[in-house]
């Protein structure tokens, strides 16, 4: 009987394709494991086993479930399942059950269930047999944007287990613009990618994708579609950043970093009432709105092709469900710090073919003013202005330092900092004291525990190329008499000297302006580099004056924020 059944099992693993699968999903560190077949009656069986029971008790319990027949039958009541007569109708004998591992044999029922259900192995339920896939690639979440424009790239959010984005294939469908006969959709395949960008023809067209899991093994599970809520939308035409585009068309080439910094305007920001009536009525306010500024803002990071992208005004949600699906399609690694006690903060986020994290040394600034005693000397100063001191740990702001290390060159290290100051016009004390913090933390990183590693420091500093700030950050020093310690009156001076070591350069120099409202504009955003291992290769010119203006001011129809990005190219020295 064995040899009659392992030919048979033979047979059958000659065309895997005929046999149902019974899925396994098995992690260590959980207790249980599931098992999840499909009856030839069609009623499905889904069981949760201990890992450490032996097979045996397993079988045995997929034996008595499977005698209990279609779904529902084993909930039926005793007088349901009487005769006509009254009389009880003899259970179903219960099948045999057995599970062959990968070689043909028989696997002991001893075998505890996490060592026995093996990828590959065949259980025998009856007549029945089943190819066991233990961690199949499997889609937890599939999602497209709410807004799809014409021209704009459409990237879809996935959540899997046992399965990688760029190991999972993607089939893109456009709706037929006659419907079926009998009134339904008719889809017409259309590109066969993970990130799709629909032309103007396919305004007034909704998607559907289909995607299909896979691993790096190239094991594939059950694919699942999407389909879009709408219609593709025509896009706004020419943005201000595709002039940009055009000189960033590539990736730097090895030895170089084209690095990114930008404030995005975080949507508890832009859609405020005060917002659409005060800070810009100028914009429609369907450019203010979430879907509309990320499908802008994704085509934007996306076509400067950036090694280093730091990010500021980052909802948390923006992240996760947009940015980090999205920019991962780019080849994009993402990291993420929210403000203390609000609902934004600062993202960071680095080619992954390039780099690679070596640690995390993220610090808010009241915090580590408080109890980190690197700040003890700064502490001491600050005791003296009991007020200034207060308003510094009132303060959201934090600062991410992210260690990253060359994918070719493991001997080539750098810091990256990501920062956005205190925003008060008035705050010229709480910024040079929240800088300071920045800056001694940053040497502790890269003079102390990463000796002689270079600096980048992006952020909105929320600082003009006028003031203490800037002034402290390129010269390395500040005067305690220097006028940004009274900037908000006598009541709040704080007057003491302060001084860092590193040598500084503003990589793209002091352009007019980098936020540009109805009521404001001036130079606050940044991209600081150690200009003793670093020198600036190019900079990509900001958008005219015409073309930030052309709506009459940021952000508008075509420009997704306020500030504008900076962006340059970098080379080791």
């Amino acid at each position: 009987m064995w040899r009659r059944l392992r030919s048979a099992l033979q047979r059958l693993r000659a065309a895997p394709a005929a046999m149902e699968p019974a899925v396994v999903r098995c992690l260590p560190g959980e207790p249980k494991l599931s098992v999840r077949l499909v009856l030839p009656d069609g009623s499905t069986r889904h069981l949760q086993r201990d890992q450490e029971e032996p097979l045996g008790r397993a079988l045995a319990r997929i034996a008595a479930s499977a005698a209990k027949g279609p779904g529902k039958a084993g909930k039926k009541s005793k007088k349901a399942r009487a005769g006509p007569a009254g009389e009880g109708a003899e259970a179903p004998a219960a099948p045999a059950v057995r599970l062959f591992g990968v070689g043909g044999d028989a696997v002991c029922e001893e075998t505890p269930n996490a060592l026995a259900w093996q990828d590959g192995a065949v259980l025998q339920v009856g007549d029945a047999r089943y190819r066991v896939e233990r961690n199949p690639p499997a889609l937890t979440e599939l999602r497209l944007p709410r807004s799809l424009l014409a021209g704009f790239p459409v990237c879809p959010a996935l959540s899997a287990e046992f399965a990688a984005p760029r190991h999972c294939l993607f089939r893109w469908y456009r709706e037929r613009r006659e419907p079926a006969a009998d009134g339904g959709a008719v889809w017409v395949e259309a590109a066969a990618e993970r990130v799709f960008t629909p032309g103007a023809a396919l305004v007034g067209l909704r998607l559907k994708l289909r995607c299909t899991p896979g691993d790096a093994a190239r094991r594939f599970g059950a694919p699942r579609e999407v389909q879009s809520d709408g219609p593709v939308e025509a896009g706004p035409g020419p943005c201000t950043f595709d002039p940009r585009h055009l000189l960033t068309g590539r990736p730097c080439g090895e030895g170089s970093v084209r690095a990114v910094s930008y404030n995005i305007l975080a949507d508890a920001y832009a859609q405020t009432e005060f917002s659409r009536t005060v800070l810009y009525p100028y914009c429609a306010p369907y450019a203010l709105e979430l879907d509309y500024r990320q499908n802008l803002l994704k085509k934007e990071l996306a076509g400067y092709n950036a090694d280093l992208v730091c990010l500021q005004e980052v909802d948390k949600s923006v992240f996760a469900d947009s940015l980090v699906p999205a920019l991962d399609a780019f080849g994009l690694e993402g990291l993420f710090r929210i403000k203390e006690k609000q609902h934004e903060g600062l993202a960071t986020f680095y080619r992954r073919d390039k780099f690679g994290l070596l640690s995390r040394h993220d610090v808010a600034f009241g915090e580590a003013l408080v109890s980190d005693p690197l700040h003890q000397e700064l502490r001491e100063k600050l005791d003296a202005y009991p007020l200034v001191r207060e308003k510094v740990l009132q303060r959201s702001s934090v600062l991410q330092v992210s260690v990253l290390q060359s994918v070719t060159d493991p001997s080539r290290k750098i810091c990256v900092a990501n920062t956005h100051l205190y925003w008060h016009p008035k705050g010229g004390n709480i910024r040079l004291i929240q800088i300071a913090v920045a800056l001694t933390h940053i040497k502790h990183v890269a003079w102390d525990l990463y000796p002689g590693i270079p600096v980048i420091f992006c952020g909105d500093f929320n600082s003009t190329p006028s003031s203490g700030t800037y002034s402290f950050i390129k010269s390395g020093g500040i005067a305690e008499d220097h006028e940004d310690w009274v900037s908000n009156g006598e009541e709040e001076r704080c007057n003491m000297p302060l001084s860092h070591p590193f040598k500084l350069l503003s990589a793209c120099g002091e352009p007019a302006y980098t936020n540009y409202v109805g009521g404001f504009h001036g130079c606050l955003d940044y991209i600081f580099i150690d200009q003793n291992s670093l020198e600036v290769e190019q900079i990509i010119p900001l958008p005219s004056h015409e073309e930030v203006t052309a709506h009459q001011a940021l952000p508008s129809v075509t420009h997704p924020s306020d500030h504008i990005a900076l962006v340059c190219d970098l080379k080791w020295k």
